[in-house]
């Protein structure tokens, strides 16, 4: 199954950033989404663009794209055919570029375009749950090494993110099983849990997609962050603690975003980029 290799392969990927001091209580941890949950809008989105301003494509095809996969997922169109060829042509458009090239340019995207888009009400969380001794992993459909970037600069303990495949430290363009997406955040979860140790029934959660109910349900306690509205019904149904950090103009702007779709939007943008640069 491509969502347990995903998640197998994300959480042997896993690097360990200790906090400062010593983790008092090692069997419980704490789980934060990214696009919408600990960041405003979504990060490979945000990545993309920062590569267009370096040329790695044009700002009209990142537009273009992105108007397409609107369209696509308002249109409620989602085939088997059209997620396999997003999922097997996902980074394809860094094919050939090292691993510490790309990188790089992660840190200097962050900088202009990513930190001013954190959630403060999400992060004041995760730091709640280290100063209590616990770990905090971000669990995200974006590139693992993008996660990882992420979670260092806001002092977490690590990520899991979606893996490609490095042959001599460069992109082959495959990945490894299939996004971080859905049941594969699950089960990259479970797959950390074994290898660190952690007891699930003690760990939280935080998402604001739907889609995210296999990683929310599989947690002793789950919360909703800036939640859609599918997750908004689940939550009450459930009697989970919903969060929303928004403000009015904030929801609006983000609602549209929200609705895409990590997976869709990850796998989508890169898929059709690369499809564009072949061409």
């Amino acid at each position: 199954m491509r969502a347990v290799l995903a998640g197998a392969a994300s959480a042997a990927a896993a690097e360990v950033t200790p906090a400062p001091g010593v983790p008092v209580d090692l069997a419980a941890a704490a789980f934060f989404d990214v696009d919408n949950t600990m960041m405003m809008g979504a990060s490979i989105f945000h990545f993309a663009k920062g590569l267009a301003a370096r040329n790695f494509f044009t700002s009209r095809d990142l537009a273009s794209f992105a108007w397409q996969q609107i369209r696509f997922r308002a249109a409620g169109i989602e085939t088997r055919a059209g997620m396999t060829q997003a999922r097997e042509t996902a980074l394809a458009f860094v094919a050939g570029r090292s691993v510490a090239e790309i990188v790089g340019y992660g840190e200097q995207i962050y900088d202009e375009a990513m930190a001013e888009r954190i959630w403060t009400g999400t992060l004041a969380l995760a730091r709640q749950h280290l100063d209590a001794g616990q770990r905090v992993w971000l669990v995200t459909a974006t590139p693992v090494e993008l996660a990882e970037l992420i979670a260092r600069r806001l002092g977490l303990t690590g990520a899991l993110g979606t893996v490609s495949e490095i042959e001599a430290g460069c992109y082959t363009g495959r990945l490894v099983g299939e996004p971080l997406h859905g049941a594969a955040k699950a089960e990259a979860v479970r797959a950390l849990a074994l290898q660190e140790g952690l007891d699930l029934s003690r760990c939280t959660a935080y998402s604001d997609s739907f889609n995210d109910m296999p990683m929310l349900s599989l947690v002793g306690t789950a919360v909703a962050i800036n939640p859609d509205a599918d997750l908004i019904k689940a939550a009450r149904e459930r009697g989970w603690q919903v969060r929303d950090f928004r403000t009015a103009r904030k929801a609006a702007k983000y609602t549209l975003r929200t609705a895409l779709g990590a997976g869709a939007l990850t796998g989508g943008i890169i898929a059709g980029l690369s499809r564009r640069r072949r061409r």
